[in-house]
């Protein structure tokens, strides 16, 4: 095991034993060092494969803040050379059952912080047109937010442990124009302003459309 992998798995530890918790800030890069033993570059590493795990996020000038408990769920999204039509239908509707009812909960319990965060991962999202990439990313860090201002541990597991393989679309069908995009993005802004209003029905609802929505893009890639 590399020096990196070590301090990853030493601090996934100290976040699922709550020694620090969501929201809490990570010790600074100096002091990880010290107390570790290892170099600058070893916890840049290690703080980025954290990172695009989703269990913490950077902030520039600020440090690295845990998102969420690291979940021992064994739950994993098909991989993209595993996806069929079928299956990537099949995960769709599983994320309407859980999506929908983590955006219901956020409406109701979101902090200012939470919804400033989800602001932001659709100003990124909107941003991202010309990027397939950087889109499904930002997609996820989208949903990913909204399972985190659930308040609900089990929905941001899940969410945690599905990563950015739970926006699963084809890349050949990645946004083909820019009306279709145009349409996305409303549908993320409809959702974020619904929890930004505190509207637990709006914003179920709004996310159940969005959802269907996708499926129906996936299943008629001429449609809307």
């Amino acid at each position: 095991m590399s020096r990196t992998e070590e301090l990853v798995e030493r601090l996934t530890a100290r976040i699922r034993e709550g020694v620090i918790r969501a929201g809490e800030k990570l010790p600074t890069e100096g002091s990880l060092v010290q107390a570790y033993g290892v170099s600058r570059t070893v916890v840049r590493e290690a703080l980025s494969r954290l990172q695009a795990a989703g269990l913490v996020e950077t902030r520039h000038g600020r440090g690295s803040f845990v998102l969420a408990q690291p979940s021992t769920a064994r739950f994993e999204p098909p991989k993209d050379g595993e996806l069929t039509v079928e299956g990537v239908v099949e995960l769709i509707e599983f994320r309407i059952g859980w999506e929908t009812e983590s955006a219901a909960l956020a409406a109701q319990r979101r902090t200012e912080a939470q919804l400033h965060d989800l602001g932001a991962a659709l100003a990124e999202f909107t941003a991202a047109a010309a990027n397939p990439s950087a889109a499904v990313n930002a997609d996820f860090q989208f949903h990913l937010r909204i399972a985190l201002a659930s308040g609900n541990r089990y929905f941001a597991d899940l969410a945690t442990a599905s990563g950015p393989g739970m926006i699963v679309i084809p890349h050949y069908r990645l946004f083909p124009d820019e009306q279709r995009f145009g349409r996305i993005v409303s549908e993320h802004e409809n959702i974020h302003a619904a929890i930004a209003l505190g509207d637990p029905e709006g914003a179920r609802a709004a996310m159940r459309v969005h959802l269907s929505n996708s499926r129906s893009r996936l299943l008629d890639p001429q449609g809307f």
